[in-house]
């Protein structure tokens, strides 16, 4: 997995490549993936790296790619826009997607 991508759908297809084949969808409590019909509590998965973009034309217009795996062994992607509320999603999963900064 590279440090950075020039694009998020260069992330998309390099990531998948290398076995993050789910789409994750945010939901209250955690992540779900509709294909598969199944849903991970935050306490079930584990963010393990994130890519932010921003829109070519509109630098206001930023997303956040999630690079995540699940204890039952499913990995996948999350694409959200960060900046926005985040409506009903439970603290626990809040701070589960808190991105950290190394100092």
């Amino acid at each position: 997995m590279k440090n950075a991508y020039s694009s998020l759908s260069v992330a998309i297809e390099a990531l998948q490549k290398e076995g993050y084949t789910e789409d994750f969808n945010l939901v209250d409590e955690g992540v779900e993936a509709k294909a598969i019909k199944k849903m991970w509590k935050a306490h079930e998965l584990e963010v393990v790296k994130f890519f932010r973009f921003e829109g070519l034309t509109d630098p206001g217009d930023n997303t956040i790619l999630y690079v995540i795996e699940t204890l039952s062994g499913h990995k996948g992607l999350l694409v959200d826009v960060y900046g926005a509320e985040s409506g009903n999603i439970s603290a626990e999963m809040i701070k589960k997607l808190t991105i950290h900064h190394d100092t």
